[in-house]
């Protein structure tokens, strides 16, 4: 295992928190991870153990409290942790978004405010754009905020909320006509606005209640909620960056590193998958022997461990690509496609050697086949991603003639 999806070059300061990061994965995660899934229980402890570690503030700039580390270690931990449990990658995930987001775009007030106490794990982060009647297009949203003296009215029904119940702030994207005149392009006049609320379900504050937790096949653990806005007044000073109509640019920035984190929850659980694979291959016998041992089965490790590889490859080029302060939309792409579908492919393949077994509650793998298929949707479909390429690659290599 030690010899796949290794990292060239990372710093001292890097690889401990990584073996920091693993030993845990490996003592605290994974011995519990299944059982918890089985129940869609909250992984409060888990969670306050990588509260302990520092990992909500791993990115967050030092001068508030946080690491200051790079996106790639953040991915490289993103990945170890969802080899243990792949719903405690996403826990982390909204979380980092909101605070990347707040570190980009938001003003000197709400950095200061904010961000020391996300550092801390005191604020719990989650973010919002989806909505019931739409999926990828983003230009379709309804949700509304009207001005009113100081403050903002919003009306509207959002999807798909990843901690929508354990959060404590909500980025919340919506349409805001105020300086747009009609006509203006969608993506032009939404609007990012930081929601804070109590923890919990049903009305939450006033004019804002999150229904109960959505029944999902797999994914289980992490809270995913509706989110109802109806009247939900909020303080003008909570735009974030405190201009109108930038909220789409703002999210966009925003998913473009979560699917590098999408990119790297789909390596960590490849990497599971091929661990129990090879290991039940070693136990298991037929006609005599380990089936280790047919030509059949050595094949399908081989083809299992070179998409680990390759996908773990890619994942590090995207991160180390935004970390230079280059545009990486296009790796960041190409990462999240790559390693959704190989994470499906090399699942479901860990899943054939079980035979039957695999088929078992009582073996892990039966967890990873429900769980990778939220990677093939989640920060955008496979779709969506072939268009950014697609579209990127024109840029690149247009031919003039």
């Amino acid at each position: 295992m030690a010899r796949l999806a290794q990292t060239a070059g990372l710093t001292d300061v890097q690889q401990e928190i990584l073996s920091t990061v693993r030993d845990f994965v490996d003592k605290e995660i994974i011995p519990v991870a299944t059982e918890l899934e089985h129940r869609d229980e909250y992984p409060q402890a888990i969670v306050d153990g990588l509260r302990e570690l520092g990992l909500f503030g791993l990115m967050i700039p030092e001068e508030y409290g946080g690491l200051g580390e790079s996106l790639l270690t953040y991915a490289l931990c993103v990945e170890e942790i969802a080899r243990g449990w792949m719903s405690v990658s996403g826990i982390i995930n909204t979380h980092f978004i909101v605070a990347y987001m707040l570190k980009q775009h938001g003003t000197q007030e709400q950095k200061d405010h904010f961000l020391p106490r996300m550092a801390a794990g005191d604020i719990r982060g989650a973010f919002s754009m989806s909505e019931p009647g739409l999926g990828s297009d983003v230009s379709a949203i309804t949700s509304k905020a009207v001005r009113d003296g100081d403050e903002y009215v919003l009306t509207g029904q959002k999807m798909w909320l990843t901690n929508g119940g354990t959060s404590s702030l909500v980025a919340v994207l919506v349409r805001s006509d105020e300086g747009h005149p009609e006509g203006t392009a969608p993506h032009r006049s939404m609007t990012t606005f930081l929601v804070e609320k109590e923890p919990g379900f049903g009305e939450v504050r006033p004019g804002l209640t999150i229904p109960g937790k959505i029944d999902k096949m797999g994914y289980k653990g992490v809270d995913t909620t509706e989110l109802i806005m109806d009247g939900l007044r909020v303080p003008a000073d909570r735009v974030l960056g405190g201009v109108t109509g930038r909220g789409f640019y703002q999210m966009m920035d925003g998913v473009e590193v979560g699917r590098v984190n999408v990119a790297a929850r789909g390596c960590g659980v490849a990497q599971r998958a091929f661990e129990l694979g090879v290991r039940y291959a070693q136990q298991r016998h037929t006609f005599g022997k380990p089936i280790v041992q047919h030509q059949a089965i050595q094949f399908k490790l081989a083809e299992m461990a070179t998409k680990v590889e390759a996908a773990h490859a890619m994942m590090v080029n995207a991160a180390r690509k935004k970390d230079s302060g280059e545009r990486n939309d296009l790796e960041a792409g190409m990462a999240k496609y790559l390693a959704s579908e190989y994470c499906k492919e090399v699942v479901e393949d860990a899943f054939r050697i079980h035979g039957g077994y695999g088929f078992s509650k009582e073996y892990e793998i039966e967890r990873l086949y429900r769980e990778a298929p939220m990677l093939l949707i989640g920060e955008g479909t496979a779709e969506i991603q072939k268009m950014i390429i697609g579209r990127r690659l024109l840029e690149e290599y247009r031919f003039q003639g």
